[in-house]
């Protein structure tokens, strides 16, 4: 059963309890729940982490809104330039304090951690929770999503309020900023409980609860991240010294030897373009999907997600059909975003990744004949096709105009390997980096590449020359082989825009490709985030407004620049 159905099927339950725990405005709520006697079994626990799910699967959180912090990278933007203070402001790099969704995402990122901290400290105060065994792997799932939430507001926001205790009234809920490194001491320290107890995946696992790859996956990230570049409050970009990035990248490699020694998760059997297929389509697979947000959509409620709805080729409305007929048409779709063209020549004609990744063409309605006809479009119209009306399943595809049930996969086996190839060339073994990498490549019917043959593939005229990239010795080239393998195996999934911080490089690739795609010739300027960017400032999101008047702590003090 997917989740999101047993969420409903509980969320009466937990969302009752956490209103009742977790009121702020009311030191003595009134609700039937009460945290010191609700926590009596591990029926009630699991129902109290679907609470903690129900808030990363908000429709304004992972299922929509979470979609604009990912643009705009050197890969894809936003089809429309005006301001909204929403979406478009996000991507085009215009956004300020007072963005309506920059607020919705921090409230529910706390209130999910909040939310964590409440079971966390229910099960610990459990009376048999050193001898339960259960207990622990609930902990441990709980952990996970605290961390997992705990990780984006360290991403986006930087240094940020954070605790581990839950907020019982108004005032506790509030606090001075915490460093990112202490928040990123938590962090690990809640993926290794995770890690330790949670079970493995195997094949009637499914990728929408946490498992034990899931934890040592995310763990990768975080140490990658915390090895990179981030935007400090004095408006520099720093990274750890030498020596403390080698050990996260040690770090990195014992997780990637775990995931690979269990022997359970890789590439996805049917390849590539199956994989994708099958996400639209909401079929099952924990091989190589290691973390899932569910997400579905019930009628009568504004839920569900909007992955290759507003992030999917355009699909036209069907117009004069009755309601009886709506279940033999696609529906809508927005495609809000386009691609930046450039990269689909940069792929090999063999490389089965290019038409998946970029769409060209759209759906257009015929209303004489009542079907939907395929439209190509022009270059500078292309647009994002990982996830597509067309490939969902009839089920689901046509129960609403504007959500969908279509998952989003958080984690995933190709950006393991990715992840763990980058980590062995940090620490000079690049051999072994070529053949981690050569492994995504050989799957998407690419052709292998080395340092010997590593010009043909990742220097003009195949690709642009990376000037920000030093690549004369053998380790420069592979920083360079990967900048494109990542963009090509893993655009649009909610990591390039943070691989460009981590690298340090955002601004040098909005800038080498803003100015020479034809998406911004003869004054057009479609895709402005170059022009936008700032760098010392855009490398955070700026705290909410209210968020800074509400709260004392911080001081009246923004991320800089804002």
């Amino acid at each position: 059963m997917k989740l999101q159905k047993l969420l409903r099927a509980t969320c009466v339950l937990s969302v009752a309890f956490f209103s009742a725990c977790s009121d702020i405005l009311d030191e003595t709520p009134n609700a039937g729940y009460d945290k010191d006697s609700y926590f009596e079994s591990a029926d009630k626990v699991e129902m109290a982490i679907m609470g903690i799910y129900n808030s990363i699967s908000d429709y304004r959180h992972y299922g929509w809104y979470e979609m604009a912090l990912h643009g705009s990278d050197d890969t894809y933007f936003t089809s429309r330039t005006h301001s909204d203070n929403q979406i478009h402001d996000i991507v085009h790099y215009r956004l300020n304090s007072t963005n309506e969704w920059i607020e919705m995402l921090w409230q529910l990122k706390y209130q999910g951690i909040d939310r964590a901290n409440t079971v966390i400290e229910g099960i610990q105060g459990m009376a048999d929770y050193e001898e339960d065994e259960q207990l622990k792997v609930l902990e441990g799932e709980a952990r996970f999503l605290r961390a997992f939430l705990a990780f984006d507001l360290v991403k986006y926001w930087g240094d940020v309020p954070f605790k581990t205790s839950s907020s019982s009234s108004y005032e506790s809920a509030f606090g001075a900023r915490v460093s990112r490194e202490d928040i990123y001491e938590q962090i690990i320290e809640d993926l290794d409980f995770a890690k330790t107890y949670t079970d493995w995946a195997d094949a009637t696992s499914t990728p929408e609860r946490v498992t034990q790859g899931a934890a040592r996956a995310l763990l990768m990230r975080v140490y990658l991240q915390r090895a990179g570049y981030s935007l400090q409050q004095n408006g520099q970009l720093t990274r750890p010294d030498e020596g403390t990035r080698h050990t996260y990248y040690e770090a990195v490699i014992n997780e990637w030897n775990s995931i690979k020694d269990n022997g359970y998760h890789n590439f996805h059997d049917g390849g590539y373009v199956s994989l994708f297929k099958g996400f639209s389509a909401d079929v099952p697979n924990s091989k190589e999907s290691l973390f899932e947000v569910s997400l579905f959509h019930s009628q009568g409620n504004r839920n569900g997600g909007a992955w290759g709805i507003y992030n999917g080729p355009q699909v036209a409305e069907p117009t004069g059909i009755s309601v009886s007929e709506s279940s033999n048409y696609m529906g809508r779709a927005n495609g809000f975003f386009y691609t930046v063209p450039e990269w689909r020549g940069f792929f090999e004609d063999s490389d089965v990744r290019r038409d998946v990744n970029i769409c060209t063409y759209r759906f257009v309605w015929d209303a004489e004949n009542k079907k939907h006809d395929m439209q190509e479009r022009s270059a500078t119209s292309w647009y994002v096709g990982k996830w597509r009306r067309e490939w969902m399943s009839e089920e689901s595809r046509n129960k609403n105009m504007n959500y969908g049930d279509v998952n989003f996969c958080v984690l995933r086996y190709a950006d393991v390997v990715l992840m763990a190839a980058e980590a062995y060339n940090e620490i000079g073994e690049t051999a072994m980096a070529w053949d981690l990498l050569n492994s995504v490549r050989q799957r998407a019917g690419a052709t292998e590449i080395n340092g010997a043959n590593y010009a043909d593939y990742y220097k003009a005229p195949k690709v642009y020359d990376l000037p920000f990239v030093p690549d004369a010795d053998e380790q420069g080239k592979f920083r360079t082989a990967l900048y494109w393998e990542r963009g090509f195996e893993l655009a649009f999934e909610g990591q390039r825009k943070y691989d460009l911080i981590r690298w340090g490089i955002l601004k040098e690739a909005l800038s080498l490709f803003g100015s020479n795609s034809q998406v911004n010739k003869n004054n057009r300027n479609a895709y402005p985030a170059y022009q936008n960017f700032i760098s010392g400032k855009h490398e955070l999101l700026p705290i909410p407004l209210a968020e800074l008047q509400s709260n004392s702590m911080l001081d009246g003090k923004n991320n800089p620049g804002y």
